[in-house]
């Protein structure tokens, strides 16, 4: 074996080495496709089912209004913790 092909074969096995120090460790792999797995799956089930609320409109937060009815709890007794 010339010296030349040992070098060749030392810089192969290091690249090897080096490459799979930067792979991060399968566990975190494993969660992260966990994760995109279980993401893919709720959205799939959320676009299945459809809205939870259909009536439901937004608050108007933009209106600059400032005013309102308290999001629909006319009625209510608003004297909690008052002491007295």
């Amino acid at each position: 074996m010339s010296s030349s092909e040992v070098g060749r074969q030392y810089a192969g096995a290091r690249s090897g080495r080096a490459m799979s120090r930067w792979l991060p460790p399968p566990a975190l792999l494993g969660f992260v496709l966990l994760l995109v797995v279980m993401f893919g799956l709720s959205y799939a089930v959320g676009r299945a089912v459809g809205p939870v609320a259909p009536a439901m409109h937004g608050t108007g937060a933009g209106s600059g209004s400032g005013g309102g009815d308290g999001g629909g709890m006319g009625g209510m007794d608003m004297d909690h913790g008052s002491g007295g």
